[in-house]
């Protein structure tokens, strides 16, 4: 799950962290650019030493180049991570976006609701916070089934604040 509820310190602060779950690691982005490397050389080592050799070149470097920059603007953009944590008297809700800018709302946690759209959303499932005037986003770059979870979790995790 790409969100996790903890404690810190006592158990009336806590935090969710919620991150964009990332299906390629590092050392499987190596072994994609090194195997696309070698399988995209094998042609030409048909042509080697002649002018053909040449004219292949160039376009099977840019191929590879082409990976590598569309598989780095990928981990960038998924470089988002929301942290929410609460207080008796305060809900506080951080977006770091993939740029590095950050966005922040706050709101009294008795007042806070959540709401999930079905269908209504930018996406399904579309799970947001509302509280002090406000209705902000909360994990959109999860899975449909992750934001069911999410909605479930963030109830449970609000109704402490209401008894």
């Amino acid at each position: 799950m790409p969100y996790k509820i903890e404690p810190i310190g006592s158990a009336q602060v806590q935090m969710v962290k919620l991150w964009a779950h990332s299906s390629l690691p590092m050392r499987g982005f190596a072994w994609t650019i090194w195997l696309t490397f070698i399988f995209i050389s094998l042609p030409l080592f048909m042509v080697l030493g002649t002018i053909v050799f040449w004219g292949l070149l160039p376009f099977l470097m840019i191929t590879v180049g082409a990976l590598w920059l569309a598989l780095q603007r990928n981990y960038k953009d998924r470089n988002i991570q929301e942290t929410l944590m609460s207080t008796e008297d305060m809900l506080t809700l951080e977006r770091r976006n993939p740029k590095g800018d950050t966005q922040t709302w706050e709101c009294n946690p008795y007042w806070a609701r959540t709401n999930m759209y079905a269908h209504g959303g930018p996406v399904k499932n579309y799970v947001t916070l509302s509280g002090n005037g406000r209705e902000v986003e909360i994990g959109s770059f999860l899975t449909e089934e992750e934001r069911l979870d999410l909605f479930r979790d963030l109830n449970e995790y609000l109704s402490t604040f209401k008894n």
